[in-house]
């Protein structure tokens, strides 16, 4: 695969954003292997946005010759109180349910999941004897405005009642790109405040330097898309819209991997989805993620009801289907019943496994390990 090729498919949907593109093309030219990692807060059951959208772009990088890596961030779960701060409950969660779900998300996608690194956070912290070091001489080189303005990656804007912890979180998330040796650090669009910074200070990281080749370089940052919450109503910026994707702790925003076809399709059917609106249209995202990921076999088909005259419409690309639908010639309605169709098809595999596979386990385990209040099942 020459460099056209891996540019191609580094770059194609769901990414949204590369810092830099230029840099990325040089690094490839290297010839070099490239690293990559993306991490997870193990915080719940893992929904299409973790397990398609963010695992089909690491799919993208391993088919590139990339070496990808997902570090599971227990420590950082913890410090941002998930499944309740209990940090028994979050490693067995990372080791059982949450890593044995990405890797068969992978599996799924067409990738290898035997050769993805799973890291935990934990173990890295411990072999890595200059991490905490190199945490604590980043802090004594960035001023807490930096530190502040990166606090949304943890879903929280910042205020007097901030935790001194949650100043830490964005520190400790640049350093594990350097601790990691990562050319290309991959996270959604709602983490780019924080990668910035990885970025803005490599020439500060004097403990662990990014190398490739003989030469210290920057990490490139590649930033997927985000999908809406699926009760969404309209966003005007990229910061709204990554405060309004689908979240684990409401569970009809979200469609999880675990979810039944009953369920898929009657989270679709009440999705916000206004007519002939394209521009944060939860439904017509699912559409893109399900649909026209890559290039399709056969076309994607709505189907009209005989009292608006039946028929047939036939779409082979998005843009297509966008641009019909903001012309008014699709009904919600039918492209919601067409989405459902196809996310149910694409979901099957997942629905099998936790159903009569050993996902089945995994999913109780999860079901024990998480607080009550928030399982999320119904």
């Amino acid at each position: 695969m020459d460099v056209e090729e891996k540019l191609s498919l580094i770059m194609r949907f769901p990414t949204e954003e590369v810092l830099t593109g230029d840099e990325l093309r040089q690094y490839l030219e290297t010839g070099h292997q490239l690293r990559h990692y993306i991490g997870f807060e193990i915080s719940g059951f893992v929904h299409i946005g973790t397990g398609i959208i963010s695992m089909s772009k690491l799919v993208d990088l391993q088919r590139a010759g990339v070496k990808v890596s997902i570090l599971l961030a227990d420590v950082h779960s913890w410090l941002n109180d998930k499944l309740g701060g209990n940090m028994d409950a979050i490693q067995r969660a990372a080791m059982g349910y949450f890593g044995e779900t990405l890797k068969k998300s992978i599996e799924v996608l067409g990738g290898d999941p035997g050769a993805v690194d799973f890291i935990l956070a934990s173990n890295m912290f411990r072999e890595n004897e200059n991490y905490w070091y190199q945490v604590l001489d980043l802090a004594r080189q960035v001023t807490v405005s930096d530190a502040k303005h990166s606090l949304t990656i943890m879903g929280r804007k910042y205020g007097e009642s901030a935790r001194l912890a949650w100043l830490i979180y964005p520190l400790m998330q640049v350093v594990d790109v350097y601790s990691l040796g990562t050319h290309i650090a991959q996270g959604g669009m709602d983490q780019r405040k924080a990668y910035v910074l990885a970025r803005d200070v490599w020439d500060k990281i004097r403990l662990m330097p990014l190398r490739l080749g003989d030469k210290n370089v920057k990490p490139i940052i590649l930033l997927h898309h985000l999908i809406p919450a699926l009760n969404i109503k309209g966003t005007e910026s990229r910061e709204e819209l990554s405060e309004a994707k689908m979240s684990k702790s409401k569970p009809d925003t979200a469609l999880f991997l675990h979810d039944s076809p009953e369920e898929v399709r009657r989270k679709i059917s009440n999705a916000y989805c206004p007519a002939k609106v394209i521009d944060g249209n939860p439904v017509l995202d699912l559409a893109r993620v399900f649909s026209f990921r890559g290039t399709r076999q056969s076309p994607f088909i709505i189907e009209k009801p005989p009292q608006f005259g039946g028929g047939k419409l036939e779409f082979w690309t998005f843009e297509e289907l966008a641009k019909s639908y903001e012309a008014g010639a699709v009904h919600p309605m039918d492209l919601k019943k067409a989405v459902a169709e196809e996310a149910v098809k694409a979901m099957e595999p997942f629905h099998k496994w936790f159903t009569t596979g050993p996902g089945a386990s995994l999913l109780e385990q999860m079901r024990q390990l998480m607080p009550r209040s928030s399982t999320g099942d119904h």
